[in-house]
């Protein structure tokens, strides 16, 4: 499953503790020093920071303000002392509202991605996908350039030394045939030596 990220800003202390212990998360964590740092990957586009649930530590926060962010991405953590148990059900609750949020329905190139019935549609056909298939499209729908399968293995997959390249070569050949069987499209995801893109 394609990972959630949750970003820390001006939040140092916590990230080193949360840190410690991040091979235990279902999402990746960021730190970012100061704002400063954190618009700056925002202005580069960079989903994962866009994406993800950014974590504060006082209400009237500069990030706030961005029409850049969604404010309803924004958890601020202005209660403390707070035992790690609660903690992590405070961001876990926070990533289940913005999963469910933006898993409804997403257009990409000619077609409507519905993520909570798995199905890919354009106005007159519609494909059932697996969610790997989802993690898939999901990862390379925003990349301006192609993806190289070191990058998808990473990023998808989660990286694990013992999955061959192959593996993801094969996913992707499986979901372009899907497509082009259903929709007739050989250009859905385009393979380039480079890598694949949407």
């Amino acid at each position: 499953m394609f990972k959630q990220s949750v970003s820390l800003v001006e939040f140092s202390k916590l990230y080193n503790i949360l840190y410690e212990s991040n091979d235990l998360f279902s999402f990746n964590i960021f730190n970012y020093q100061n704002s400063k740092e954190f618009l700056k990957e925002i202005e580069s586009n960079n989903d994962e920071c866009i994406n993800s649930t950014i974590i504060v530590d006082k209400k009237d926060h500069v990030l706030m303000s961005n029409n850049k962010i969604n404010i309803n991405n924004i958890l601020v953590m202005d209660t403390w002392p707070l035992k790690i148990e609660k903690l992590l059900d405070k961001i876990n609750t926070q990533l289940i509202k913005q999963k469910y949020n933006f898993h409804s329905k997403l257009d990409i190139k000619n077609y409507a991605l519905n993520f909570n019935s798995r199905i890919i549609s354009n106005k007159m056909k519609e494909l059932k996908l697996t969610e790997r298939e989802i993690d898939i499209i999901l990862f390379l729908k925003d990349k301006s350039n192609p993806q190289s399968v070191s990058m998808l293995q990473n990023k998808v997959w989660g990286y694990s030394s013992d999955l061959e390249t192959h593996t993801v070569e094969t996913h992707i050949y499986r979901l372009r045939k899907k497509i082009k069987d259903k929709f007739d499209d050989e250009n859905f995801i385009i393979s380039e030596d480079a890598g694949y893109k949407i």
